[in-house]
């Protein structure tokens, strides 16, 4: 009995020690970890209690517009991945789209629609939607894009920013707010009216919608806080760690089918990745010219 006895205590004592060993590793881990990250992860919620607009209109402050905005501001504020790769496209290809609403008179905001969209990248979605703005095949043409299995002009930064431009201004003339407009983007012009008339109301904000869109402009208007004020968020991106815009091109007018894209990107002394980079709406290896003329941009080197 003894000897179990002073066992049991030689064990509990290896025990004690093995524990105070863990216990002092770990803080001392926890201590150099702290010293060597400048930017320790708070996690806290964000403030609602003041007034947000989206393209000059005001958000309602009522507790259901509140709570509904801080359920898209925590989850873009905590989507970290994401948020970033947003701040570092948007350096380059928010002057291109900026220069465009401001010219076809488009509040500047609708900038962050595109991020909600596609993230400011060439996606497809599960509907077969496509670019930065997403428009369906059938839409795009309505919109006078150029879609085929050659060219597909959603993919064309400058002509789809145009186009959703002129959709989005129909919208506005339709249901009367940019507010609308947006929501009307996402849902659809005849789904949203039909839901305007259904329910007896006149404005988003007022509407019981999907869930999808009825969390779309609170998260618009989330998107449009994190990236206009990134280090609020707790966002630090040095000015070397955005992208570029890609500006250093010249372009080529192109009246005559093109038998490969290969071809002519090596006659201009450039790879076909960086053909199909600069004119990602070029989307086979050739191009067939019946009567329209195309710019193509080439990369100086």
């Amino acid at each position: 009995m003894d000897k179990l006895i002073v066992k049991f205590g030689l064990i509990s004592g290896i025990v004690f020690m093995m524990l105070i060993f863990v216990s002092s590793y770990a803080d001392d881990r926890i201590k150099r970890n702290s010293e060597s990250n400048p930017l320790p992860q708070i996690i806290q919620a964000p403030d609602v209690d003041k007034q947000f607009e989206w393209a000059g209109e005001m958000m309602p402050l009522t507790a259901d517009a509140k709570e509904r905005l801080d359920a898209q501001l925590l989850r873009n504020s905590y989507y970290h991945s994401s948020t970033i790769q947003y701040l570092k496209r948007a350096n380059r290809f928010f002057p291109v789209i900026e220069r465009i609403l401001l010219e076809h008179g488009v509040p500047d905001d609708f900038k962050f629609l595109a991020v909600a969209e596609s993230g400011l990248e060439n996606a497809t979605s599960p509907a077969n939607a496509k670019g930065f703005w997403q428009f369906r095949k059938l839409a795009a043409k309505e919109q006078g894009l150029e879609v085929n299995d050659e060219v597909d002009e959603r993919y064309h930064l400058e002509k789809a920013t145009i186009a959703a431009c002129n959709y989005l201004k129909w919208l506005k003339k339709k249901f009367g707010t940019w507010t609308d407009a947006a929501a009307a983007y996402n849902v659809g012009p005849t789904a949203y009216a039909r839901q305007l008339k259904a329910q007896k109301e006149s404005n988003y904000y007022d509407l019981n919608l999907n869930q999808e869109t009825a969390k779309y402009v609170f998260r618009l208007i989330a998107i449009k806080e994190i990236m206009s004020h990134p280090q609020d968020f707790g966002y630090y991106l040095q000015s070397e760690e955005l992208y570029p815009p890609i500006s250093d091109y010249y372009e080529v007018k192109v009246t005559e089918s093109v038998d490969s894209w290969g071809d002519f990107a090596h006659n201009y002394g450039i790879t076909y990745r960086e053909l199909k980079r600069y004119n990602p709406w070029l989307r086979d290896n050739h191009l067939t010219v019946i009567k329209n003329t195309y710019m193509i941009k080439i990369p100086k080197v």
